[in-house]
């Protein structure tokens, strides 16, 4: 059979390899299909935006920071040229670049983008829209890692309850809204309140994911991080070991994530051989 040669087909093949956390597989026809794209409509089309964006969003989820950030300023600029501001994509190109800064560690910069598209977002498609609920959450989380624990908590909990309501209890983006509620009592230290929420998101994001996502695996370095802090280090290590061998073959040894769980899983070997 002939290779699909329409820039549309290709990525929209990347795009669900991208969703099922196959990002190695998905990055070339990604990359191929912005070519195409560059080709045939040019740099300003909406299309080529869009292609631009989703490159950039896939090497971000790589962790390869540095190289995703200029794709995601050149959607920005390109949106807001060719659609305007208060235009949805261009609100979203907004909020993915506020999130990427946010990995970065450059906080400072990345509230006021993450602010902008929540205001935006609630102006253009109203409170309980799923992509404003996404700018909520994305402002709640950044708030959490600046340590703003009780200024973070409620708009984490105004995510939850308007993803349960708007999609359901099973869809992903509810089950990350759990598994952030979750972390975020867990780092006020109640981890009585922490542990079902984070349980309730790893069987969540298994079912609907599968166990290699890594959304899935996440879940789980998040519980494994709670079971070492209740001092329960034999369920840590046996569930960090499986996020591990998770994120070596889905993200690959030098993947950021990995390593971390590596040196996690090293110290709580060292921990338990101790006893």
């Amino acid at each position: 059979m002939d290779r699909p040669s329409s820039p549309t087909t290709i990525n929209n093949l990347g795009g669900l390899l991208y969703a099922q956390g196959r990002l190695d597989e998905a990055q070339p026809l990604l990359e191929e299909a912005l070519a195409g794209y560059r080709a045939a409509l040019g740099e300003a089309h909406p299309d080529t935006l869009t292609s631009i964006g989703i490159l950039g969003l896939l090497l971000q989820s790589q962790g390869r920071l540095n190289e995703a950030q200029p794709l995601l300023e050149e959607a920005l600029v390109g949106y807001r040229a060719a659609q305007g501001e208060a235009h949805t994509d261009t609100l979203a190109s907004v909020n993915n670049l506020g999130l990427l800064l946010k990995d970065r560690g450059r906080l400072d910069e990345a509230q006021p983008l993450l602010e902008e598209a929540l205001a935006g977002r609630r102006a253009a498609l109203g409170a309980a829209h799923p992509h404003t609920l996404t700018s909520v959450n994305n402002l709640g989380l950044l708030l959490k890692k600046q340590g703003l624990l009780d200024e973070a908590r409620p708009l984490l909990e105004e995510t939850l309850a308007g993803r349960r309501a708007a999609l359901g209890e099973a869809h992903p983006h509810t089950m990350a809204s759990v598994n952030n509620l979750g972390t975020l009592l867990q780092d006020q230290g109640r981890l009585d309140e922490a542990q079902p929420l984070l349980e309730e998101a790893l069987a969540g994001r298994h079912a609907a994911l599968g166990e290699a996502h890594p959304d899935t695996l996440a879940s789980g370095n998040n519980l494994a991080n709670l079971l070492f802090a209740q001092g329960q280090l034999e369920e840590a290590l046996l569930l960090l070991e499986q996020v591990l061998a998770g994120y070596n073959v889905t993200l690959g040894e030098s993947h950021p994530d990995a390593q971390n769980a590596r040196r996690g899983v090293e110290m709580l070997r060292k921990k338990l051989g101790a006893r």
